[in-house]
């Protein structure tokens, strides 16, 4: 109990600034749960992208296939979607696949802005606190001229508010790093494995079982295209 007090009353000496920067924690742990439950949907890990990788590297398509039906994950469904549905045309997947991973990109970023945003502002809320403490401290040496303690005190108790804001920093900053490397690594997974559908389309067409597969490559198209102009 004697803990609890002297936290509320620690809470309580780094003023009004302490409220906001309260508010700013409880932001920063939810965006941190609602993103890992999300994260958790959305990323199948590396496993999956190596595991894709090294079928296709040893001609089982078939296996790549299922690999991408019975996976979870965004990769996995934007695959499994672009082989299954369309993959008859080279220009038609490698469209399907860009769209998708765009929007897939853009739900995996969605709430880091506000990370961001609270780690520059935390530590600007901590030094206007500081300052709007100090400001009061000097007015009350001011009127308690010839005792240090006044100042000391007073001080002490601005600095706090300083000491919340990086310590809110601090744990947005860690929230955004983490995050945002996971997304570095799914972009990274993402074309590779994009890369490798588009070049083995004909043979994971056929594996899904698709009927009608234009056997022209993205590539020799625009060649066709180009000799014609």
């Amino acid at each position: 109990m004697d803990f609890i007090a002297q936290g509320i009353e620690f809470f309580r000496q780094g003023g009004i600034v302490m409220y906001f920067l309260l508010a700013a924690s409880i932001f920063v742990v939810f965006i941190g749960i609602e993103r890992a439950f999300y994260f958790a949907r959305a990323d199948a890990g590396r496993a999956f992208a190596h595991e894709f990788m090294l079928h296709i590297a040893n001609g089982r398509f078939s296996e790549a296939v299922q690999l991408t039906e019975t996976k979870r994950g965004s990769i996995a469904d934007i695959l499994y979607s672009a082989i299954s549905k369309n993959s008859k045309n080279s220009r038609k997947m490698s469209s399907y696949m860009e769209i998708q991973s765009g929007i897939a990109l853009s739900k995996l970023r969605n709430r880091m802005y506000y990370l961001s945003v609270t780690v520059t502002m935390a530590p600007l809320l901590g030094l206007l606190g500081t300052i709007s403490g100090m400001i009061s401290t000097f007015s009350v040496f001011n009127i308690e001229a010839g005792e240090p303690s006044a100042i000391t005190g007073g001080v002490g108790e601005a600095l706090i508010a300083t000491a919340m804001g990086l310590c809110v920093a601090i744990i947005a900053l860690s929230v955004h790093a983490y995050f945002s490397q996971r997304i570095e690594n799914i972009v990274t997974d993402m074309e590779m494995c994009f890369s490798a559908a588009e070049n083995s389309r004909i043979e994971l067409a056929r594996a899904a079982g698709v009927k009608g597969v234009i056997e022209t490559s993205l590539h020799a198209g625009e060649a066709a295209e180009g000799d014609e102009a």
